[in-house]
C-alpha cells in the first residue's frame, strides 16, 4: 500500500495496513471527509466515480457507505473517467469528490483519489492534512438523525462530451468532413464506453474497438506503452485506418499510432496539442520536468513563454495557474486544457487532435515528422537505505554549476542539446535518472555519464 498526498493506492486485499483493505478504505475515506469538513464546515455532497476495475463495485460501496456514516449525501456517478469525475464535482456544485481507480497499475490494485471542491487533486498542504487525520484516527461519525444521502446520476457522460463539443477549438464540422477512420483501445475500462461515444458525437463513422467492454480484466498491462499495444499496433499496419487512440484505465493518459501502425510517442501527445491551441490562442505553456523539451521548442515558435513544473500532476496546474497558461500537462500522453479544466483529460486530447488534424489535412505520421525529435531514456541507481540522497544531489549541482541548473525537484541539468533529471523516489532508496537528447543512444550517453558520476561519490 502506497500513501501519499493524492491519495491511497494498493493492492487488493490481505492484512490491515499492509493493502487496500476494507479496513483501510474507511479509514482513510473517514479522513477525507474529516479534513473536508474541516475546511468547509458548510460542505455536504461529495461525488464519486470508478473505473472498471473488478474491485470498484467492492470499494464504491465502502466508499459510499463511509460518507453517509459521515454525515455527507454521496452522489455516485458509476462508472466514469478521471477527467469525468472531475467536473462533475463543479457540475454538480459538490464540495469534493473521490476517484476509484488505479490509474495505469495492474488489475488487483485499486486506489482512492482526493478532489476538492474545484475538482482539482488536493494540495501537497491538504493532502498531508488528511494523512495526518488517518494516523491520529481523529473522527467523529453521524448519529442517526445526521448520516448523509445516496444519490445516484448516470447524465456525466454525455454531459462531459457535450462540454468539450462545446470547446470553441474544437471543430466538429471539419472532423465530420474529414470521414477519419479510427481504432481504439480501451484496455477494458471505462475508456470503451466513453471514448466511442465521443467520437460519434464529433461525427467519425469509422471506429474499430479493441477491448472496449468494461469488464476490468485488463487484456494487456494497461499502461499505454508501445510493449503494451502489439494487438492495435497490428490492426494499424493493415493500413485501413488514419489513426488510432489509446488510453488507459481511468482516461487521463492518452497515446496515439500512426497510419502505418507506428507509436507517435507518448510525449508528443501534449506537444501536439499544445501547437494546435497555441496556433489560435496565444500565451504560455506548463510541462512537468522530466516531459520533452519539444513543448518548449513549440512553444517558443509562438513567441510565447514555457515554463517546468514539479513532477506531479497538482504541480504542474498550480504553476499553470500562477504563469497564466492556456495548455500544459505531462509527457505521459496527459494534457491539461483550462477553457476545459485543470485536469488531464484525453477526451479533450482527441477533440482538439482531430480538429487540427482535419484543418491540417495530412497523414498522422506527417504530423509527427513536423516536430523537432527527441529521445528519453530511463534509469535509476540503486542505493544503500542509510544513503543521504540529499548530500548526493547537492554534490551533483557543484559538479555540473556551468549548466543549467534547476533544482525544484531533484537536480534537472540543462545542457545546451539535451537535459538529465535526477529524483529521489519516495518509496524506495532510488534516485531516478532521465535523460534526454536528439537520439536514444546520446540520452542513453549522457544518462550514464551522469550516473556514473554519482557511483564514483559512493
Amino acid at each position: 500500500m502506497i500513501k501519499s498526498i493524492s491519495g491511497l493506492r494498493g493492492e487488493i486485499g490481505g492484512p490491515a495496513g499492509n493493502g487496500l483493505t476494507p479496513l483501510d478504505i474507511v479509514k482513510f475515506v473517514s479522513a477525507y471527509s474529516t479534513w473536508l469538513k474541516n475546511s468547509k464546515p458548510d460542505a455536504k455532497m461529495v461525488v464519486v466515480g470508478r473505473d472498471a476495475r473488478i474491485s470498484g463495485n467492492m470499494v464504491r460501496q465502502i466508499v459510499c457507505g463511509t460518507l453517509m456514516g459521515m454525515g455527507l449525501d454521496v452522489t455516485d456517478i458509476g462508472l466514469a473517467s478521471t477527467p469525468t469525475t472531475e467536473l462533475a464535482v463543479t457540475m454538480l456544485k459538490a464540495d469534493g469528490g473521490l476517484i476509484l481507480t488505479a490509474s495505469h497499475n495492474p488489475r488487483h490494485w485499486n486506489a482512492l483519489k482526493l478532489l476538492n471542491g474545484n475538482g482539482e487533486f488536493l494540495s501537497a498542504a491538504d493532502g498531508n492534512e488528511v494523512l495526518r487525520i488517518a494516523d491520529a484516527e481523529e473522527f467523529d461519525y453521524a448519529t442517526v438523525d445526521n448520516l448523509g444521502h445516496y444519490y445516484s446520476d448516470n447524465t456525466m457522460d454525455k454531459r462531459h462530451i457535450d462540454a468539450v463539443l462545446g470547446l470553441e477549438l474544437v471543430d466538429v464540422e471539419a472532423i465530420r468532413k474529414a470521414n477519419f477512420k479510427v481504432a481504439l483501445d480501451g484496455v477494458n475500462s471505462v475508456g470503451g464506453v466513453i471514448v466511442p461515444q465521443l467520437l460519434e458525437a464529433l461525427g467519425v463513422k469509422h471506429v474499430e474497438k479493441l477491448y472496449c467492454e468494461p469488464t476490468g480484466d485488463f487484456q494487456h498491462n494497461p499502461e499505454p506503452l508501445e510493449k503494451n499495444l502489439g494487438a492495435i499496433m497490428s490492426v494499424m499496419k493493415q493500413g485501413n485506418f488514419d489513426c488510432a487512440f489509446v488510453v488507459d484505465p481511468d482516461v487521463d493518459r492518452l497515446a496515439f499510432i500512426d497510419e502505418n501502425g507506428h507509436m507517435y510517442g507518448e510525449e508528443y501527445t501534449l506537444v501536439t496539442v499544445a501547437d494546435y491551441v497555441l496556433s489560435k490562442t496565444p500565451g504560455n505553456t506548463v510541462s512537468n520536468l522530466s516531459s520533452t523539451r519539444a513543448l518548449r521548442d513549440v512553444t517558443v515558435k509562438y513567441g510565447a513563454g514555457y515554463n517546468a513544473a514539479a513532477v506531479g500532476e497538482v504541480n504542474v496546474v498550480a504553476k499553470m495557474k500562477e504563469t497564466g497558461a492556456v495548455i500544459g500537462g505531462e509527457g505521459n500522453g496527459g494534457v491539461i486544457y483550462p477553457a476545459s479544466h485543470y485536469g488531464r483529460d484525453a477526451l479533450v486530447g482527441i477533440a482538439l487532435f482531430l480538429s487540427y488534424l482535419a484543418h491540417k489535412q495530412i497523414k498522422v505520421s506527417e504530423l509527427r515528422e513536423s516536430y523537432p525529435p527527441y529521445f528519453i531514456a530511463k534509469n535509476r541507481i540503486d542505493l544503500k537505505p542509510d544513503t543521504d540522497i540529499d548530500a548526493i544531489l547537492n554534490k551533483v549541482k557543484g559538479i555540473y554549476s556551468d549548466q543549467q541548473i534547476n533544482d525544484i525537484d531533484g537536480v534537472k541539468i540543462d545542457f545546451p542539446d539535451k537535459w538529465v533529471h535526477l529524483r529521489k523516489s519516495n518509496t524506495e532508496p532510488i534516485i531516478r535518472v532521465y535523460s534526454e537528447a536528439h537520439s536514444m543512444e546520446e540520452a542513453d550517453r549522457i544518462g550514464q555519464s551522469v550516473m556514473d558520476v554519482i557511483k564514483s561519490m559512493m
